[in-house]
């Protein structure tokens, strides 16, 4: 059995010091870490707030995604795919079922699709120019609404390899808009071709 709450919070207590900061990562110590060990330091452990706080959209009345569900580069049925603007990496792709889902509760007929759906996005980003890999993220805490997150990596930078990467993308400059446009509809468009759907451009209308 998990421990509870208060157990995991002692448990890790006891790891840390008197300020009651925890020990470096061992991540900071890898060389593709963007920040350098000496002077960096950990924040002080918090004790836990229960209960948690409603994530964003957990009635799906007030959820932002849903209200969105026509817009991005691409749709379907099922199925919606958004560009995420202002990002350091070449390209950053959201994926979001168009009904209100979070993973758990996903039937089972889209999780199958979502799995087959992020390996056409993958295959496409990858196929992109100077592009060498495409990252693929869940993360669950901030909103309800199932997204998966997929990051570019560019060729070559080697300090952005691996798990790193979407802390690189926050400290990096933002990437050129236009760009990240012409890779994000060359995306669209060859999941058009693999997938079916149809590519929008970036207010939601259709595209033929």
């Amino acid at each position: 059995m998990a421990l509870r709450p208060d157990e995991f919070y002692d448990h890790a207590r006891a790891a840390a010091d008197d300020e009651l900061r925890l020990p470096l990562a061992r991540m900071t110590g890898w060389d593709i870490s963007p920040f350098e060990a000496d002077g960096l330091r950990v924040s002080a452990l918090r004790p836990p707030v229960l209960p948690e706080p409603r994530r964003h959209g957990e009635d799906p009345a007030d959820c932002g995604e849903c209200d969105s569900r026509n817009e991005g580069i691409w749709l379907n049925d099922r199925w919606r795919l958004a560009r995420i603007p202002g990002a350091g990496v070449p390209l950053v792709l959201m994926l979001y079922p168009r009904d209100h889902y979070d993973m758990a509760d996903l039937p089972d007929e889209l999780a199958a699709e979502l799995g087959v759906l992020t390996t056409h996005i993958v295959r496409h980003v990858q196929a992109l120019p100077h592009i060498c890999r495409a990252h693929v993220y869940r993360f669950g805490d901030g909103a309800a609404h199932l997204h998966v997150w997929f990051f570019a990596r560019p060729e070559g930078q080697a300090q952005l390899f691996g798990s790193w990467l979407p802390v690189w993308d926050d400290l990096l400059p933002e990437y050129p808009a236009d760009v990240a446009d012409a890779d994000a509809a060359a995306v669209a468009e060859a999941l058009t071709a693999s997938y079916g759907g149809r590519r929008s451009d970036t207010n939601g209308q259709m595209k033929p």
